[in-house]
Parts: C-alpha cells; structure tokens; sequence
C-alpha cells in the first residue's frame, strides 16, 4: 500500500524527488566539494531562480541554513540589540518569541487568540522595538495573517524591522517583499523535499543592522552571522560545509515550480484548500478550526473533530493516508492536513471519499 503524507512536515514529497536523486547519484553529488565551482553554479541557480518564482528583489541576500528554527536565532541575532517584539498567533510564534529571550534579548509579546479575527490597528507596538516577529502561517492552528495586516503593522512602525516565519506557507504565500526584511522557511513543507534545508531572505536594511551591531561590539554570531554569510554568499559558497544533496534538491524542484508557474501552484493550492474547507464546513463532525475565511490558512487545514480525532487519524493511516494530529493541548481534538505543491487535486479527492466512507 501506497502512503499519501498531509503531514505537516516533513510531508508528502514532491514526485519529481526519485529522479533528481536518481541523478544526484549519477553525478556524484553526495561526494561534491562545497568549494567547487559546481557547487558555486548550484548556489547561484538558487538564487536567480528563488527570486524570479517569488518576485523577490535582486539586491535581497538569500542564505543556506539548517532550518526554520535556526534562522529565528540567526534573525535575533543579527537585528536585536535591546528589544524585540513578537506577535504570537500559535506555537510556532511563542517559539520565535522565546528565542529573544533565551538569547537575552528584551523580548515582547502581543499573543493573539487565533481563533479571534486578526487586525494589526488593536496592537500597540513599542517605539523602541528592533524588530517585529510574526508567523505568517501557524502550522499549530492554521491561521494565516492576511498581508494587508502585514503591511499595516510595518507602515505605523517604520523605526522597526519586520521578520516573517514563512515556514508552511512557501511557496503559496504571495508577499511585496520591500515591506519586509527578513522571511524564512524551510525545504519539507512547501517544497516537497526530505528536510535538513533551511532558506533565509535577508533585506539590505536588515544587512546595514547587523553591520552596525558588530561595529558596536554586539555579539552577531560566529561562522552563520548575517555578515559571515554575506561573504561566502557573494561568491556563491557557505562558511561551512552545507547539505550539499538538499541544496541540489533545491534548485531543481525550483526548476520544477518555474516550469510549472508560479500562478498555478497558488491557483491549485485554493483550489485544493476550498476543497477542504467546503467538505468540513459541510458536516455534523468536522468544525473548521480558524471560522474566518481571509484567515483560514490554504496549506495547513485544520479542523475539529467531533467526539475526538484519534480513532479518524488512525484509521486513516491503515486506508494509506497519513494526516497530522492536532498540536499540543489539542492534539486530541483536531486533524490538520497538510496542502503543498506535493499534494494533487486527485489525492486531496480521495482523501476527502475516504474520511467520508469512514464517517458514515
């Protein structure tokens, strides 16, 4: 039996991911020296082909981390001196928001019920905030904040940087990038791909911070600071060995997505969340977690289920399809299914045929 993972992440991955391995091994990839110029070629088919999928400005840096977590520290690191200020919607957020913290930062938080309708006018933000965290797609809850409401928060708050947790919504989310400074995600979500592969997308604002910290003495990090990465960047290298598989991953399955369009990956993942949300709206048992629609996230589904999910999750799994519990305190009472570029039309079709066999 086939599984068809809408897990969260890692999740389903994207089905070109056999053959460029296939190739991968052919070419020696695995072997390949980081200092290479092959590997510089690859760095750099990254870039060009990033920034023309998502419109994002030639003059932004875009560098290779670990992961999602990772890219939290390195984003405290390089743009908070004092204050940082977190609008907390789920987990994923609160994790952000104790990051500042544990790096000794005097972080702030704003957290919001997810389950209330977002508007940036009912927070107050500080004059003396560095930098503004938000989660622009909480895996924990599936709520989304819209981009008028991103964009709001950075025009009344033009002192502070603004950083984004794009985690599980890219490549969907579909942002004007001069109103940010500093978006991060990773490759198991959106991208189809094994995880281990972390992308950050760094403004020259956000550049000029770090630099400005470092002159005055402030720790910005080591081999993985803004400024150490800029450097191996500019001639398409890492400061340190990186994930030379996952990064040629990477810039094939971007290949893909260009080939593909951007437009019609977002199109179908509307389509495909509609889908979702029309069938859950539609039942006795289902209760779409997040009730407003321009905050119903369209990758990550979430939903109550009536009498508990546990039984559902668990039969599913044996049918071949593997979905996400609810997270944390409700982990018990949601399902939360997973909808990226990996995810067909036909799968989220059969998924919904099959939860409505098992139900009746």
């Amino acid at each position: 039996m086939k599984n068809i993972y809408f897990t969260v992440g890692p999740s389903q991955i994207y089905p070109t991911i056999k053959d460029h391995t296939f190739r991968a091994l052919k070419k020696d990839i695995f072997s390949l020296n980081h200092r290479s110029k092959q590997f510089e070629e690859l760095y750099q088919s990254i870039d060009t082909r990033l920034k023309e999928l998502l419109s994002i400005p030639s003059d932004y840096s875009i560098f290779l981390l670990s992961s999602g977590t990772e890219a939290m520290e390195r984003v405290i690191q390089n743009t908070v001196e004092g204050k940082s200020f977190h609008i907390v919607t789920g987990t994923f957020g609160d994790r952000f928001y104790k990051t500042s913290q544990e790096l000794g930062k005097s972080a702030q938080a704003h957290v919001y019920d997810p389950l209330t309708l977002f508007k940036a006018k009912d927070i107050t933000i500080p004059s003396d905030a560095e930098l503004i965290a938000l989660t622009h797609n909480d895996t924990s809850t599936g709520m989304q904040i819209p981009a008028k409401e991103i964009y709001e928060i950075q025009a009344k708050n033009p002192h502070a940087l603004i950083a984004l947790d794009a985690v599980s919504s890219m490549p969907y989310m579909d942002i004007m990038y001069d109103k940010v400074d500093c978006v991060f995600f990773s490759v198991q979500k959106g991208f189809g791909m094994p995880a281990g592969l972390g992308i950050l997308i760094v403004s020259p604002r956000a550049m000029k911070k770090a630099k400005r910290l470092q002159e005055k003495g402030v720790s910005i990090g080591s081999y993985h600071s803004f400024l150490s990465l800029e450097k191996s960047t500019s001639k398409f290298q890492t400061p340190d060995t990186p994930n030379v598989f996952g990064i040629y991953l990477l810039a094939n399955v971007l290949q893909d997505f260009l080939g593909k369009g951007i437009d019609v990956i977002r199109k179908e993942t509307e389509i495909k969340a509609k889908m979702l949300y029309d069938f859950f709206e539609s039942s006795d048992i289902f209760t779409p977690l997040i009730q407003d629609t321009a905050h119903q996230s369209k990758t990550t589904i979430v939903a109550q289920v009536k009498g508990g999910s546990t039984k559902l999750t668990k039969m599913l799994e044996k049918k071949g399809y593997r979905i996400g519990c609810g997270y944390g305190e409700r982990k018990d009472q949601d399902i939360r299914i997973a909808n990226f570029p990996a995810h067909r039309i036909e799968d989220i079709k059969g998924l919904i045929r099959c939860i409505e066999e098992l139900v009746a």
